[in-house]
C-alpha cells in the first residue's frame, strides 16, 4: 500500500510539474505574440504615415488632400494618447480625460477609415465635393484631441512647478538651520577656548592657589550610630 501511494504521489507530483512548465510555456508564447504584434502594428502604421506624408507633398488635387487629412488626424490622435497614457501614471485624475478621448477616439478611426475608402475611390469629383465636410470633421477631431493633450500638459508643468516651489523652500529652511548651527558650533569652540586659557593661567606661577579638592581633605570623624560601643582606651603597663 505505501509503494502504491508513493507511486501515486510522485505521479502527481509529475503531472503538476508538466502543467506549470506547459502553463509557462503558453504565458511566454503569448508575451512573445503580444510582443511580435506590437513590432508589427507600429512598422504598418510608420509605412503608413510616410507613405501619406509622400502622397501629401508628392501628389496634388484630391489625393493630396486626402492624404493630408488622415497625416493630420493620425498625428494629432497619437500624441494625446502618448501624452494621457503617460500621464495617468502620476496623474490618476487623467483618468477622465482618458473616458472622453476613448470617445473621441471612435470618431477618429471612423473618419481615417472613410479617408481610406476615398483614397481608392474612382470619382474624384464626388471627393472633391465632400472634402469641406471632411476637413471639418477632421477639424474637429484634432483640435477637441489638441485640447486634451494641452491642457494635461499644462497641469503636468503646473504640478512641476509647485513641487519645485515646494522643495524651494524646504531647502531655504534648511539652509537656515545649517547657518544656525554653524554660529552655535563657533561660540561653543570660543567659550571652549577662553575655559582652557583661564585653566592655564591658574597653574602659571604667582597664579591663584587651587582651591584643595574635596576628595583630599581629611576626613571627618565618622559618626557613630547609638548602638556601637565605644572604643576601649589603651592601658598603659
Amino acid at each position: 500500500m505505501e509503494a502504491g501511494a508513493l507511486i501515486i504521489f510522485a505521479l502527481l507530483m509529475l503531472f503538476a510539474f508538466l502543467g506549470l512548465g506547459a502553463w509557462a510555456t503558453v504565458k511566454a508564447v503569448g508575451a512573445a505574440k503580444r510582443g511580435v504584434d506590437r513590432t508589427l502594428t507600429q512598422a504598418r502604421r510608420t509605412v503608413e504615415d510616410t507613405t501619406l506624408r509622400a502622397r501629401s507633398l508628392g501628389q496634388v488635387g484630391v489625393t493630396a488632400g486626402l492624404a493630408q487629412l488622415r497625416l493630420d488626424l493620425r498625428t494629432s490622435m497619437r500624441a494625446t494618447q502618448q501624452a494621457l497614457y503617460q500621464g495617468v501614471q502620476t496623474d490618476a485624475s487623467l483618468k477622465e480625460s482618458i473616458g472622453l478621448f476613448e470617445r473621441l477616439s471612435e470618431h477618429g478611426h471612423d473618419l481615417d477609415a472613410e479617408l481610406k475608402r476615398l483614397e481608392q475611390e474612382p470619382d474624384r469629383k464626388r471627393i472633391a465635393e465632400s472634402l469641406p465636410d471632411l476637413r471639418e470633421r477632421t477639424r474637429k477631431i484634432t483640435e477637441s484631441a489638441d485640447s486634451l493633450r494641452w491642457a494635461a500638459r499644462e497641469r503636468a508643468r503646473r504640478f512641476a512647478e509647485d513641487e519645485l516651489s515646494a522643495l524651494s523652500a524646504q531647502i531655504e529652511v534648511e539652509s537656515g538651520a545649517l547657518r544656525d548651527w554653524s554660529r552655535e558650533s563657533v561660540d561653543d569652540l570660543t567659550a571652549a577656548a577662553a575655559s582652557w586659557d583661564a585653566g592655564e593661567r591658574e597653574h602659571r606661577p604667582g597664579g591663584p592657589k587651587e582651591s584643595r579638592p574635596a576628595a583630599l581633605k581629611p576626613a571627618s570623624p565618622q559618626s557613630r550610630h547609638p548602638w556601637e560601643k565605644a572604643p576601649r582606651p589603651e592601658t598603659t603597663a
